[in-house]
């Protein structure tokens, strides 16, 4: 039996912000051809080291801040000027690590403010949407055994109604009421790894799983369901939405220009110190290691990435990973080592991440394509992979 978790939470990235700055020449990682070719096309200079706001940063260091502690990574690049001073901010919560990067201007108030402000609207979302707090909104709404509305927060009610929209999109490919069936296989708060439920324990979770039988309001602000014992997980689309949410929050802040990362959701506005877009990478599912096997270019949208290579366990020979499919009640089956979506709302692109991952490859692609989305499929054959990308998708390439 062998178990892999990379992170706390259950949150793993996959794709994560690193700078021009930061990419050392010769470096002894693992880069994907892609991202040499992307090195190569940009050059290789001297090292200098300068302070953007509270974090010192050296020019062409790979450095990442995962979970609270710094490790080497390649498994994303932007491009910014050599006489570029952006801000850069990290932090913890949700369960896993943040990091804001944004150019400032003269009417933006100071680094600590904008700190202050992304940890306190962060702490607010996870108290309303956090299965891992007994006291949260929803862990008090999955409590309830009762099917009259439960008045919750706006922003609570929000996620619930697009997370049903997607359900419906989906064909309940995505479903927030899983939340039985990811405790039964042990990736939620109560994690037990390297068991395999038995097909009647699978078969009881499942009946309490059904979008359907949950209800939401956005005025006043409610929920209900119609079965006592229906719970909900947030977890494929709370992430995304908090980062629209900091999006929102630094817009508001005066601040046009930054990359936000939280656990691997991505949110670009604006441009890069280099005047142009974000150039994001986008992580191979490798399970030793990191390494890029796309770039992107950003520019107001966000970009969400679910994949079965961080969060698993194997046991009778096979890899049961956390993405479950909520209409089988067992990880998802469909050839997707993982797949990645850009979209305007990061909830959206997470929730759409995991629905395509648990439709797979044939599925999911023909309702990416008639949905007009930006979607990469990244499929597993051996110790091999082969991508399939919408022409929306292709368009985010580097010309």
């Amino acid at each position: 039996m062998f178990v892999n978790h990379s992170e706390a939470g259950g949150c793993f990235p996959h794709a994560l912000p690193v700078f021009r700055e930061v990419l050392e020449c010769g470096s002894p990682l693992p880069l994907s051809k892609a991202a040499r070719s992307l090195i190569a096309a940009e050059g290789c200079r001297s090292s200098r080291r300068w302070r953007a706001g509270e974090a010192t940063v050296e020019r062409l260091l790979l450095l990442l801040v995962l979970a609270g502690r710094a490790v080497l990574d390649s498994s994303t690049v932007f491009a910014a000027a050599p006489d570029a001073k952006p801000i850069s901010l990290t932090g913890l919560a949700m369960g896993t690590s943040y990091s804001i990067q944004y150019l400032p201007a003269t009417n933006t108030p100071a680094p600590e403010t904008v700190r202050r402000a992304a940890a306190a609207l962060l702490e607010r979302l996870e108290q309303q949407m956090s299965t891992y707090r007994t006291n949260s909104e929803l862990s008090r709404f999955n409590d309830s055994r009762s099917t009259n509305w439960f008045a919750v927060s706006p922003e609570l009610a929000q996620v619930v109604g697009e997370a049903q929209r997607v359900s419906q999109l989906t064909g309940g490919a995505f479903d927030v009421t899983v939340n039985p069936l990811v405790r039964l296989w042990g990736f939620g708060p109560n994690r037990r790894t390297g068991e395999v439920p038995r097909a009647a324990a699978i078969a009881a979770a499942r009946t309490r799983v059904d979008f359907r039988k949950l209800e939401v309001r956005r005025e006043p602000a409610a929920l209900r369901k119609t079965d006592p014992a229906l719970t909900v997980d947030l977890s494929g689309i709370a992430k995304g939405f908090a980062v629209d949410e900091l999006a929102a929050e630094l817009k508001k802040l005066g601040v046009k220009n930054f990359l936000v990362n939280l656990a691997g959701e991505i949110k670009a506005r604006g441009n890069s110190a280099a005047g142009r877009a974000w150039r994001v990478g986008v992580e191979r599912p490798v399970e030793n290691g990191r390494d890029i096997g796309r770039v992107v270019e950003l520019r107001n949208l966000g970009l969400s990435t679910s994949g079965d290579y961080r969060n698993f366990f194997e046991a009778r020979g096979r890899r049961f990973h956390h993405v479950i499919d909520p209409r089988t009640g067992w990880p998802a089956d469909g050839g997707a080592a993982s797949v990645s979506v850009a979209h305007a709302s990061n909830a959206t692109a997470d929730a759409l991440a995991t629905a395509l991952a648990v439709l797979g490859p044939k599925a999911g692609l023909e309702l990416a394509r008639h949905e007009k989305l930006a979607a990469l499929f990244v499929i597993r054959q051996g110790n091999q992979f082969t991508e399939i990308m919408t022409p929306a998708f292709a368009g985010l390439l580097p010309k």
